[in-house]
């Protein structure tokens, strides 16, 4: 056993402690009543680096929640590491159905209950335990450290951008390990080789000047929501395929070994829709579930409104509709490219009697995709298989990481991810929680990952 892997089972129990502090904090950073909690939330994480050993630590502010920063720096011929992970959390809603306030976090059966456990709190606080463990066991480290905690990944990190332009010399490095993310299951590894984009936009529809009574100007005049049902069914085939002209332009394909790869995990179609409570499964044709899901592009509507919404009938033709609309994205697609498109398809395809106006909203992300043979996965893919006994499944993500793509297009590094949360922990939803067995696993991992990096 080394010397990192007795100090790891000694102070165990502590550990566990200050994760209950932690996520005791609600850092909820979408509700501005809440700002103060984020700060304290960062001034933990700040005072936790200084007591694991980190040196140069500060609470950097931004326009928005901060971001806590920490380095060490005496591995010299080593690569420098920087690590990524979050102190923020989701809002708690609906708060009914939670078994326990959602900050009064509970260990019960090997698991803590509250708020933020998951993603990404006892995920990102992993990595810390592991460099206090490696710094007082052996009094160094096996690489260059730099940390990078923020408080705003919950509402899309929008104020890291110019943050992370204005400071890209202060997170320079060789590697970046994310902890937000997760693993396959309880005994099965993965590494993450992308993560989508994000386009979003908003379709208003006007016609009169008012609402009108349907029986006198019905047959007369145009009627918005039929003019968005027209517009939005014109966006995708009946079998599911996009129609937005130009919307695959960019989209690299996928290869024979990527297929290969999605194709060797295990993969139970009937369980999946039962599990969905769906008769049938449904969108592009000539791709199976896992590759339409985390290597295609999506369109898909979010919302629609418009006219009368209450019980009974109201003979009304209403004088404006609605949607939202969001695309998922995969490499090399852009957002602000597939707004244009959509707004040029909407242009083109709406009918008369109508105005129509379409906004890209604010969410947006750029896709983001990893080589599955980078050194970085390579390092990871050996951890993994010693850690579960088993190779790591190749996988990918439907959901969208926005700063993958800003660290890589400003520091010139791939984001590994490299997190022991699992799915199945109600991420975003009560009653979420994290295995202590993960906690523990992770910190173990995370030992291992540095010295293997720093072997080079």
């Amino acid at each position: 056993m080394s010397h990192w892997e007795t100090y790891l089972n000694e102070n165990q129990d502590r550990f566990v402690t200050e994760l209950i502090d932690f996520v005791r904090i609600p850092s909820i950073s979408s509700l501005p009543e809440h700002a103060s909690d984020v700060q304290q939330a960062g001034e933990w994480v700040a005072a936790r680096l200084e007591t694991a050993g980190l040196e140069n630590i500060e609470i950097m502010p931004t326009a928005g929640h901060p971001v806590v920063y920490a380095d060490w720096l005496h591995a010299p011929g080593k690569p420098t590491v920087l690590i990524y992970g979050h102190f923020d959390v989701q809002p708690v809603d609906p708060l009914h159905l939670w078994a326990r306030d959602p900050f009064d976090p509970v260990v019960e059966n090997g698991r803590i209950t509250a708020r933020g456990a998951s993603d990404d709190k006892g995920n990102m606080f992993v990595p810390i335990v592991a460099m206090e463990a490696l710094l007082r066991s052996r009094g160094s480290l096996p690489v260059n450290i730099k940390c990078l905690f923020e408080g705003q990944e919950e509402i899309g990190s929008p104020h890291l951008p110019p943050f992370i332009v204005a400071n890209k010399d202060k997170f320079s490095c060789d590697y970046i390990v994310s902890s937000d993310g997760s693993q396959w299951s309880e005994s099965q590894p993965c590494i993450w080789l992308s993560t989508k984009g994000l386009s979003a936009l908003q379709i208003d529809v006007k016609g009169a000047r008012g609402d009108l009574h349907s029986g006198v100007y019905g047959g007369a005049v145009a009627n918005p929501l039929h003019a968005l049902a027209y517009i939005l069914s014109s966006m995708r085939s009946a079998d599911g395929k996009i129609l937005v002209e130009g919307f695959f332009a960019d989209v690299v394909p996928l290869s024979d070994d990527d297929r290969t790869k999605i194709a060797e995990i295990p993969y139970d179609e009937a369980q999946f829709m039962a599990d969905l409570q769906v008769s049938a499964l449904y969108g592009e044709p000539g791709y199976t579930t896992y590759e339409r899901s985390w290597a295609r592009p999506t369109l898909e509507i979010n919302g629609v409104w418009g006219g009368f919404q209450g019980d009974g009938v109201k003979t009304v033709l209403p004088n404006e509709a609605h949607a939202k609309i969001t695309c998922r994205l995969v490499a090399n697609q852009g957002p602000d490219k597939i707004a244009d498109l959509i707004r040029a398809h909407v242009e083109k395809v709406v009918p008369p009697g109508v105005t129509v106006t379409v906004t890209q909203l604010a969410s947006k992300a750029d896709p983001y995709l990893m080589a599955s043979d980078h050194p970085a996965n390579q390092a990871a893919h050996e951890v993994l298989e010693e850690l579960y006994g088993c190779s790591p499944f190749y996988v990918r993500t439907g959901g969208s990481v926005p700063i993958y793509r800003l660290l890589l297009d400003n520091l010139g590094v791939y984001p590994l991810t490299f997190a022991f949360g699992l799915e199945d922990e109600n991420l975003h939803a009560p009653n979420e929680f994290y295995r202590l067995s993960s906690f523990r696993r992770g910190q173990h991992g995370y030992c291992m990952l540095l010295e293997r990096l720093g072997q080079g």
